[in-house]
């Protein structure tokens, strides 16, 4: 890709977002590859995790006022549902491709940032990071790209309301008492700590990683009863896996387990 840095090494993918200049802010090309990045994932057997984070002092400031911003302002309406449903399908990818999803928050996650920084499954975010869900700032939806479908879902209804409607930026204490961080970390520390992370994820049983990370998504919106079943379902097809018997294997030998991921 050559809108952002990409490392495949050790299973992990560490994905950094390259425009230190602009705090990484997003323009069209930027948004294209990562939409085609996380699609294509599936098919990587390469790849059992994937990092991402922002070179420099941010995550990610959002969608670049000069780049994008402006030129939709000219743009028709054709162009501008093209535009917010690629935004959305970057979101929609992350989420369901079935690799686990480590961020590493270095610094500002803002508006597009934010929301890319809440699809990753777990969030390990240095002492300086601030959180911004600005869309409402600039006269759009703060439900955009999904986040008001998955910001409730971690942080609750009433401070996700508070955060979409608002817009307002949290430091990182609050984040992590809203339920946002998942390991909060020295900024030195950051990176280090979610590849070390993502590293410990790549090197495990991928299989159950992903049927998890899939049905924690799947029953988001389900009947306590489907889920119960889709649960049953799932863990008895795990069950014939080669992993399921290497941990058997490996517990009986008195020895760690070697996870294959089939």
């Amino acid at each position: 890709m050559n809108s952002f840095a990409l490392e495949v090494a050790d299973g992990v993918a560490t994905v950094t977002l390259d425009r230190p200049e602009r705090l990484n802010a997003l323009t069209f090309e930027v948004y294209g590859d990562l939409r085609d990045f996380f699609q294509g994932l599936p098919e990587r057997a390469d790849v059992r995790a994937v990092v991402i984070t922002g070179r420099g002092r941010a995550f990610c400031s959002g969608g670049d006022v000069h780049e994008i911003i402006g030129p939709l302002v000219e743009a028709d309406a054709e162009s501008h549902l093209e535009f917010t449903r690629m935004t959305g399908a970057v979101i929609h990818a992350m989420r369901t491709c079935p690799q686990p999803i480590v961020a590493a928050v270095n610094g500002t996650a803002a508006g597009a940032g934010a929301v890319i920084a809440l699809a990753a499954d777990l969030r390990v975010v240095a002492r300086s990071a601030t959180f911004a869900f600005l869309f409402t700032k600039v006269g759009l939806s703060g439900a955009d790209m999904g986040a008001a479908y998955l910001l409730p879902r971690v942080v609750g209804l009433g401070r996700a309301s508070e955060l979409l409607l608002l817009g307002e930026t949290i430091d990182v204490e609050t984040a992590d008492r809203y339920g946002l961080v998942t390991r909060l970390v020295d900024d030195e520390a950051v990176l280090g700590e979610a590849s070390a992370l993502a590293q410990r994820l790549a090197s495990g049983p991928g299989l159950a990683y992903a049927e998890t990370k899939r049905l924690l998504s799947r029953e988001l919106d389900l009947d306590f009863a489907s889920a119960i079943e889709l649960e049953a379902k799932a863990q008895a097809l795990l069950m014939a896996t080669r992993d399921y018997r290497e941990f058997h294997a490996a517990f009986t030998e008195k020895r760690e387990p070697t996870w294959e991921g089939r």
